[in-house]
């Protein structure tokens, strides 16, 4: 008997945000609003309405733009299953992408909103002030391969930090370290160099002011045993038990964001069909990148939830 194809559903992390997400899924669907009022009452503040009116200012904030994104994410998700979808397939794998790591962990239930959104919300906190501590920034290298910016990082001291597809590689570090990247890249005959927009050189040794506050709050968080496999983004392995995924959660903040190996893992596992669950497109983008021959869906809200349903022909 042939076996069926398998699924993934993958959540966005750090830079996927935009004024007004999330607002159609809270009007639409009782269990996103939900998952909004849940959030805003665990946090003390309505993160809900920084999602939906901003300012902007406030929400890429990354104490704030974190649990935004995680809860957007979860919304969505709670919305698809709420939508249900005949026939509409479950994951076999969850996968986040940094920040995305924790919404892949509620998917999965070894993590709950409440602890998920104050833990994000700490994270943030800690990483701005690492950036305090230590300034430094991100810069996306594009058109290279790894071997190269291996070397680029290497002779500029830098660090890469997010290796998320062929030809697209994140080096971490200060700003004097990041320009000779962009200088010593140009030479190399890089495509692109596109600076990130946040407060400091995450995935980085600069981060490490934060990692023992960090892992003492992530030690005192309740995980439970996934349900669903989740890849780590770590090893591109999957997490199977709590302390696995406490380990995870400290040394994914200070390590690279292994994510075309994760998918790759994935894919070699059988999955066929990747569905983006969250705000912004960019997994989808980066998952064509990395294969161009499998299925990839986006599903960001009451318009994506829709179509699917029109196109699996109806709801139960």
């Amino acid at each position: 008997m042939a076996e069926l194809p398998k699924v993934a559903y993958v959540f966005p992390g750090q830079g996927s945000q935009s004024t007004g997400m999330g607002q159609d899924l809270y009007n639409s669907y009782p269990s996103a609003k939900e998952v909004f009022d849940g959030a805003d009452a665990s946090l003390g503040f309505p993160l809900s309405r920084l999602c939906f009116e901003g300012p902007e200012e406030e929400l890429k904030k990354t104490h704030n733009v974190q649990p935004a994104i995680l809860v957007v994410s979860l919304a969505c998700l709670k919305a698809l299953e709420e939508a249900n979808i005949a026939n509409f397939p479950s994951p076999t794998f969850v996968a986040g992408h940094s920040l995305g790591e924790y919404t892949a962990l509620i998917a999965a239930g070894a993590l709950g909103l409440t602890d998920a959104v104050l833990l994000v919300r700490e994270r943030g906190r800690l990483m701005y002030e690492a950036g305090l501590k230590n300034p430094g920034g991100m810069l996306a290298v594009i058109g290279l391969d790894e071997e190269t910016v291996k070397d680029i990082s290497f002779r500029s001291g830098t660090e890469i930090s997010n290796i998320n597809c062929p030809g697209q590689i994140v080096v971490s570090g200060a700003a004097q370290a990041l320009a000779e990247v962009d200088k010593l890249a140009r030479i190399k005959g890089a495509r692109a160099l596109i600076p990130l927009r946040v407060s400091g050189a995450f995935h980085s040794a600069l981060i490490e002011p934060v990692l023992a506050e960090f892992s003492r709050i992530v030690s005192n968080v309740r995980f439970q045993p996934p349900a669903i496999t989740v890849i780590s983004n770590v090893t591109a392995r999957p997490l199977h038990n709590v302390d696995s995924i406490k380990e995870e959660l400290v040394k994914q903040l200070r390590n690279c964001i292994q994510w075309q190996r994760s998918v790759e893992y994935m894919m070699h596992s059988g999955v066929t069909t990747f569905y983006e669950i969250g705000p912004g497109r960019v997994l989808t983008g980066l998952i064509r990148r990395i294969n161009s021959e499998f299925q990839t869906f986006n599903i960001s809200g009451v318009e994506d939830i829709t179509q699917l349903a029109y196109k699996e022909g109806s709801t139960n």
